[in-house]
Order: structure tokens, then C-alpha cells, then sequence
């Protein structure tokens, strides 16, 4: 048999199959479209599978490719084609290596950085790192393909190189400096810091500078060199809770420890101010006519930084007014005064609002008249609590002026049971029987208050014995009707219970103002 056939043997029987005789040309003009079909759906498995993002620079490689594999075997000799192979060659080197880059983008940065250091790959770093791949392959391409001799042009061009270096001094040290705080990770993003007194949230970290973002949606954009070189305050690590201070001043008569007290009072109930660990309060100096106290409380979340603040010294105006306490102006002030407002007109109105109350309709004038001139005007905030649900009280607040709400708590839960406006009142059975509070009471917008205390109730008492009887009764009525026997019981049980009720609130009215 001649070379162009092959023969085998089966059962004595010769077979011979002649097979033509490829050349390498048309050998590689069959193989060149089976290549682009096969880098076609590679690409598309990178892609769906994997979420490689290859885009235009991949379907250019695979048509460079598929040109250059028959060219690089065609016996044609030819200055052309020497030229068109350099040319695809450096179109390889080139689109190949944003092909790397690609696999590298996914499978390294977005697959094993982040699974390894557990925080998401530093763009600007990656970017960096591309770049000198990429000067890399052109340095193949000048070098080795075209043959240029690099060394000396880049001999050859000292002058021009340190002229560009000088003009981009600052550009170069932001860059260095980014690579810095890269790879020292002094903050990443989403971190609260402390830069030029302002508070702000890292945004990114790019090849020039940092970018944030403050807690008024105020961007600030700083040089890489100007971050490195400063102290910087990282607000959220190693964790986000961190400690907040605020000062305040008050007068030097004033009690320290009272002072303390009503400051803690004022942050503990701000939103955004965690209970544990719980807010603190510390004296400070003493200057001039006023003693300055320092507020100490923990926030996890610097974006409402500026609300709690706010939050903070709000309540403690309002608390301070309620106590009769002055926040001192500074030594030398210009204070303007204001007229008061007429209390005889307040009076008038708790007096007009009080006679809607079951146990102040009992009081005659003369006994009205001197309870309403021993209470004292209460201001609340929005948002206060005026009674808390369980703690002790001696007192009852006539609402003047606002809304408030009701809440009671059961099982861990809230449920908003009433709201108080203006003429309503609220705390009556501590005033009377000493008892905790049955629920919170919460300013829904700023409010003014008449808050009557034992010591004017009991004063009324103490003059008017069969006063108590009255009161007896009438807050027996009120319990058999919270308690629903009114609607459910016979007239009989219903007379039982309420002897069994006026009884006993007779019994705590004679305990609680020793009568």
C-alpha cells in the first residue's frame, strides 16, 4: 500500500480506505473556526456560570485568534505578512491581558480576598495592580514583539521622565499614600471617622484620594497624603458602639449629685442612646460663677449622631426648667428680659379645666382656689415621659396646654390605651393613695401642665374631714366601673363591692396624709 491508504485485515477480507492529505494551511483554515466556536463558549461559561465580566475586549480576542492561528502556519513568505503577525501578536498579548485581568477580577478579588479577609476587595488596589500588569504586557509588546530596546529609550528620556515626576509629585504621593492605607487599613468602608471636626462615613478609598460622606449627605473629597498625614479617628472599630460627651453648666449652688441625676434622666431617654451600657454624668471644673458637668453616653449608629445630641440637650432644658434650675448664661451677657406669661390666666384655666375632675368637683372654691395656687406649671418636651408606668409618685397633672399619650405595658408590650389633650389629667390615684403609676404618659407635642402634690392635697384634707369620705367613694365608683362589676353584677353585689372598696381607699387616704 502507498502512504495515502491504510489497510486492515478482518476475517481474510483486506479493506483499504484512502484518506486525502491535509496541508497545514487548509489544516488551520478548519481548525481556526472550531477555536472560535470553542473560546465562544468558554467565554459564555465564564460568563453564566462563573460571572466573569469579559465584555468586548474577549470577542475581539477570540477573532484575533481565529485570524491569527492560519496565518502563523501559511507557507506564504511575505513582508505583509510578517507585519500583519507582529501585529496580531501584540493584539494577543494585549487582549489577552485584559482577559487575566478579568479571571483575576473574579476569581481573586471578588472570590478569594473576600472570602479570606472577610471585607470587600479595596477597588483602588485592584485597580493599581491591573495597571502595572497591563504596563507589563506592553513592555512585551514594545520589547519583544517590535523589538524596540527599551532600556534605552528609557535612558534616553531621564529629562523628559523627571520633569513629568516633578510636575506629578502630589499626584504620585496620593497614589503611594493610597497604597498605604491599604494595605495598613486604618478604616474601610462604611466606617464613621473623625476628619477636620466633622463626622463622616467612608465611602470609598480611590488611587487619589478618600472619599465620605458626613451625617448632613455633605461629600468631602481628601488628598490620600492629607488622610496618611493626619491623626486619624476611627469611630467604628474595633466595634460601632462608642462612647458620646456633652457639656453643661450650672450654677454653684445647686447639689452635684441632684445635677447628676437629671442628666442621666435626660440622655437615658433620648432614641438612638443605648441603655447598657447606661449613660453617665461627671462634675468638672469650677470657673467663674459655674460648675461645668460633663454627660458620658454610648451610641451605636453615628448617622443619627446629630438627633441624639439634639435629643440630649433638649431634655435637659426641659428637665432643668421643671426642677427650677438656671443654665447659667457666660460672665458677661446681654439678657433681654421677656414678659412672663400672665399665671393668673393659667390658673383660671386648670381652675375651669379641674372642675371636669370627679375628685375635684368634691373641693368648694375657697379649697379650689388654694390647691390650684400651691401646684406648680410643669413644661415637657416632645417626647417625655411625664409618668412612668411603675414608679412611685405623689401627684396629678392637669394638661393645659398640648397632647399626650397613654400607654400601658403588659407582657413586654406597649399598647397606647388614650390620649390626653388639653383640660384632661392624669396620675390622680398616686396623689391620693400613694400607689405606682398604671402607665406611661408620654408628651406627643410640647406641653404645659399644672402638677398638684400631696402636700397641697393634704393640706385641703386636714381642714375638710368629711372631705375624705367623698374621695373614698368616688374612687370606689371608678374602680367598679374600670373593673366592669357595674355592668355585670346585681345591684345587691355591686352595693357590696363598692362598701368593700370605700373602705379600703378610706383606710389608704387615712395612711398615705395621716389623718
Amino acid at each position: 500500500m502507498n502512504g495515502g491508504s491504510r489497510g486492515s485485515y478482518t476475517g481474510g477480507l483486506v479493506i483499504a480506505v484512502t484518506l486525502p492529505a491535509l496541508d497545514p494551511l487548509t489544516a488551520a483554515l478548519i481548525a481556526a473556526p472550531i477555536l472560535l466556536i470553542a473560546m465562544v463558549a468558554l467565554g459564555r461559561v465564564l460568563k453564566r456560570r462563573y460571572g466573569v465580566r469579559l465584555g468586548f475586549f474577549y470577542g475581539a480576542l477570540c477573532v484575533v485568534i481565529a485570524v491569527y492561528v492560519p496565518l502563523a502556519v501559511s507557507p506564504l513568505s511575505s513582508s505583509w505578512r510578517e507585519a500583519a503577525l507582529r501585529h496580531l501578536g501584540a493584539a494577543t498579548v494585549l487582549l489577552g491581558t485584559f482577559f487575566v485581568l478579568a479571571l483575576a477580577r473574579r476569581f481573586f478579588w471578588e472570590n478569594w480576598f473576600e472570602r479570606i479577609q472577610k471585607t470587600r476587595a479595596p477597588k483602588f488596589l485592584s485597580q493599581i495592580i491591573a495597571l502595572i500588569v497591563f504596563l507589563g504586557a506592553l513592555l512585551v509588546v514594545f520589547g519583544v514583539i517590535y523589538g524596540y530596546s527599551i532600556q534605552g529609550a528609557v535612558l534616553g528620556s531621564t529629562v523628559v521622565l523627571g520633569i513629568i515626576g516633578f510636575a506629578m509629585q502630589d499626584l504620585l504621593g496620593n497614589i503611594i499614600a493610597g497604597i498605604a492605607l491599604e494595605l495598613g487599613k486604618p478604616f474601610r468602608s462604611g466606617d464613621w471617622l473623625m476628619v477636620e471636626k466633622h463626622r463622616a462615613e467612608v465611602i470609598e478609598v480611590n488611587w487619589r484620594s478618600t472619599r465620605l460622606r458626613t451625617n448632613d449627605d455633605v461629600y468631602l473629597d481628601i488628598p490620600n497624603k492629607a488622610i496618611v498625614g493626619a491623626t486619624i479617628t476611627n469611630l467604628t472599630f474595633p466595634t460601632r458602639q462608642h462612647a458620646i460627651r456633652l457639656t453643661v453648666k450650672f450654677e454653684h449652688s445647686v447639689p452635684p449629685n441632684m445635677i447628676k441625676d437629671l442628666l442621666i434622666r435626660a440622655a437615658a431617654e433620648v432614641k438612638g442612646v443605648l441603655r447598657t451600657p447606661p449613660p453617665k454624668a461627671f462634675m468638672g471644673e469650677f470657673i467663674d460663677s459655674v460648675v461645668t458637668y460633663e454627660i458620658k453616653a454610648w451610641i451605636d449608629d453615628e448617622a443619627i449622631f446629630n438627633d441624639i445630641v439634639d435629643g440630649i440637650r433638649t431634655n435637659v432644658w426641659y428637665a432643668a426648667h421643671r426642677a427650677n434650675l438656671q443654665i447659667p448664661f457666660p460672665t458677661r451677657r446681654l439678657k433681654i428680659e421677656r414678659p412672663v406669661a400672665d399665671k393668673g390666666a393659667s390658673l383660671a384655666l386648670a381652675q375651669e379645666t379641674g372642675r371636669k375632675h370627679p375628685l375635684l368637683q368634691l373641693l368648694n372654691e375657697e379649697e379650689m382656689q388654694k390647691l390650684l395656687t400651691r401646684a406648680r406649671l410643669q413644661r415637657f418636651g416632645r417626647g417625655e415621659k411625664i409618668i412612668t408606668q411603675g414608679a412611685g409618685g405623689d401627684s396629678m397633672f392637669i394638661l393645659l396646654r398640648g397632647e399626650a399619650e397613654v400607654f400601658v405595658t403588659a407582657n413586654c408590650q406597649d399598647t397606647q390605651v388614650a390620649t390626653l389633650e388639653a383640660g384632661e389629667y392624669c396620675g390622680e390615684m398616686s396623689l391620693l393613695t400613694g400607689e405606682p403609676r398604671s402607665a406611661t404618659v408620654i408628651a406627643r407635642t410640647d406641653c404645659e401642665a399644672w402638677e398638684i402634690e400631696k402636700s397641697a392635697i393634704a393640706e385641703v384634707l386636714q381642714e375638710n374631714e368629711s372631705l375624705v369620705r367623698k374621695l373614698g367613694e368616688v374612687l370606689a365608683q371608678r374602680r367598679l366601673a374600670t373593673e366592669g362589676i357595674l355592668a355585670s353584677a346585681s345591684k345587691s353585689q355591686v352595693l357590696t363591692k363598692q362598701q368593700e372598696y370605700t373602705d379600703g381607699f378610706l383606710h389608704k387616704l387615712s395612711a398615705f396624709f395621716d389623718l
